[in-house]
């Protein structure tokens, strides 16, 4: 796509926000890191709540106690940040972590993959609910049914942080980014945040509190990560891709895209397995 600079008058002005909530002596605290805290916090919350509604379960029986979440709070907090390190390594800037290995370890630069991320967490997901017996799928429902809030909120920490900006547009909204030089970009944060965010949670409560869908586990998983990979996909045509790697193919296939295709599919595959064992048993 070619970049036309637009005048500045249409852009909507970019809030001066500091991307530094607060400082104490050397040690500060980024709204970013903040979105993260907190998002992990609120899923951990969240997911105790829904544990505490056996009606919300198959046989009214909560796949694991209250207790269980306790423990894997610390053992999500690492696939997150781990996976979300190495996801970003290794699928969007492998060749400067090669030859600078040290900028592994400076994670106040950025750098974050949601799929890494993702990866990570399952990982810590498998391994934890085996340890505990607690059904696999069904901490997979447990966990994503709160993810879409820490999501949201990280995408609105990039926008306060100016980047992952997205491509030059001439729509009334959009904004000139101060490290997105001189051109008019969608706020393609904000069309994440509202997606990945509040839709999607939005989306995700209808139908555990409506539909009953965590009687049918991974139905909820199933959900969560097709909606997302849709919603990735989607605002991928409007977001700049990384600058290291660029499109793909033809000037609108990106990365983002490409890892979001294989989320829809096994999505899909979750939703159309996932069963309620009381049907089954003609309960």
């Amino acid at each position: 796509m070619s970049e036309i600079l637009l005048p500045t008058f249409a852009a909507i002005a970019f809030p001066d926000i500091d991307p530094v909530l607060f400082s104490i002596g050397p040690l500060s605290v980024h709204w970013y890191g903040l979105g993260y805290v907190a998002g992990i916090l609120f899923a951990w919350w969240y997911g105790k709540k829904l544990i505490g509604k056996p009606r919300l379960w198959a046989n009214n029986t909560p796949p694991m106690k209250p207790a269980d979440l306790d423990d894997f709070v610390l053992w999500a907090a690492l696939g997150v940040v781990l996976g979300g390190r190495m996801g970003y390594i290794l699928f969007y800037d492998l060749a400067r972590y090669v030859s600078n290995p040290l900028d592994i370890f400076k994670v106040w630069e950025g750098g974050m993959s949601f799929h890494g991320g993702l990866l990570g967490t399952i990982l810590a997901m498998i391994l934890f609910a085996r340890s505990r017996r607690i059904n696999v799928y069904s901490m997979f429902d447990t966990v994503a049914a709160g993810v879409p809030v820490g999501l949201g909120l990280v995408r609105v920490a990039n926008f306060i942080n100016s980047e992952l900006w997205g491509r030059p547009t001439d729509v009334a909204w959009g904004m000139i980014f101060p490290t997105g030089g001189p051109f008019v970009r969608h706020p393609s944060q904000l069309y994440e945040a509202a997606l990945e965010g509040i839709i999607l949670f939005t989306t995700l409560a209808l139908l555990i509190f409506y539909g009953r869908k965590l009687k049918s586990p991974r139905f909820i998983s199933g959900a969560f990560i097709t909606l997302y990979g849709l919603s990735r996909i989607f605002v991928e045509f409007f977001r700049e891709p990384d600058a290291q790697i660029g499109y793909l193919f033809g000037g609108w296939l990106t990365m983002g895209m490409v890892l979001s295709i294989p989320m829809v599919m096994i999505g899909f595959a979750f939703i159309l397995s996932a069963r309620n064992p009381e049907v089954a048993t003609g309960r």
